[in-house]
């Protein structure tokens, strides 16, 4: 199997089936794999010190495709990994999520000598065609021989486009295989004595989408519109490289606002676990902090995680800034929903993973 990985949190979801593949080794099973990393996102955090914090072996390959535009990357993704299938063809391609990595190695596989593709995370939909990764997921879908989902949601928008029970497979959520397992070792970082944190005494922010940051007037709005809602907490928001440059260029400064570099895997997730809230425009997120049972608002128009707002500890607030004060209203009111963890997310989703693989055979 060649497991495909293109950023940091696509390696997230491998590592639990990297490892179930092992134990199926060691138990005498015909099965082994290449690690396959395109080299989509480069983050300096991403050394060797990631792979072994996550026990992550160092991937077999790097195809190192690096940034450009989208079709660009597109490109040098199929080129190289074309090549790497020439020199060494699989049995199956594995692909994880929804990045462009996703896309290109299922498209490249596919139509070279229609090599069996698998994708994990199959099936999700946000319904918005401007996110590139909703593209990916839809091309990727239409493509992919079997399907490992993380709810009946996705079983179900499989289904509407046409696809057999028989590829389908409900095994749960490897992100969250991830969070379980390594949740006892989660890191303080050093920015907690700084601030002087304490456990439910402060918000942790994340933004990424162009929607929410490059829209400058909105990024002002809804920065403050939080401060002024949050009670004076202090509120924590590791920020990328540019996104903090257009803060500098707002000028927004504030004594409670406390923008960080990106923090590691085992460090961000130890200041989830303690904060009041979680303030974020990440899918993912949403789904670590439905397990942890930390409230989370969502400041998206749509989520293609729809079960931790139905059954989880988040909430859909748009990217209107108006919809912020109710929604602080709320949580420090202490009626914020506890929410229920997902059925199968359990931890053991890797392994269900790689006992279907084996009987698919």
């Amino acid at each position: 199997i060649d497991l495909i990985a293109g950023a940091r949190h696509n390696f997230m979801k491998i590592a639990p089936i990297i490892k179930a593949i092992e134990k199926a080794s060691g138990e005498g099973k015909n099965i082994s794999y290449r690690l396959v990393h395109t080299g989509q996102h480069y983050d300096k955090k991403m050394s060797g010190s990631f792979f072994e914090e996550l026990g992550i072996p160092e991937p077999h390959i790097n195809l190192e495709s690096g940034s450009g535009t989208q079709a660009e990357q597109i490109a040098t993704i199929m080129v190289r990994y074309e090549k790497a299938l020439m020199e060494e063809r699989p049995d199956l391609v594995l692909v994880v999520g929804d990045v462009t990595s996703t896309m290109a190695c299922s498209i490249t596989a596919k139509k070279l000598n229609n090599i069996k593709v698998a994708h994990v995370e199959g099936g999700i939909r946000s319904g918005d065609l401007t996110m590139p990764e909703e593209i990916n997921r839809m091309v990727t879908d239409s493509i992919t021989d079997y399907f490992f989902t993380t709810s009946e949601t996705a079983n179900e928008n499989l289904r509407k486009i046409g696809v057999g029970d028989e590829r389908i497979f409900f095994v749960g959520n490897t992100m969250i295989d991830t969070l379980l397992k390594h949740r006892k070792n989660f890191i303080r970082p050093s920015i907690w004595n700084q601030l002087e944190l304490q456990k439910d005494r402060y918000i942790v922010m994340t933004l990424h989408r162009p929607a929410n940051v490059d829209e400058e007037s909105k990024l002002k709005s809804l920065i403050e519109e939080i401060i002024n809602n949050s009670h004076d907490f202090p509120l924590v928001f590791p920020v990328h490289p540019r996104t903090a440059k257009i803060l500098e260029h707002l000028g927004i400064r504030h004594l409670k606002l406390h923008t960080i570099e990106p923090l590691g895997y085992l460090e961000f997730n130890y200041l989830v676990e303690n904060a009041k809230v979680v303030i974020t425009d990440s899918g993912g997120i949403t789904e670590e902090t439905t397990v942890m049972g930390i409230p989370c608002m969502t400041l998206r128009d749509n989520t293609e995680r729809p079960e931790t707002i139905t059954m989880g500890t988040n909430e859909l607030l748009g990217t209107d800034p108006r919809f912020i004060k109710p929604a602080m209203e709320k949580l420090f009111s202490g009626t914020w929903k506890k929410g229920n963890i997902p059925e199968l997310w359990d931890g053991y989703t890797g392994e269900r993973i790689i006992k279907h693989l084996l009987n698919i055979g």
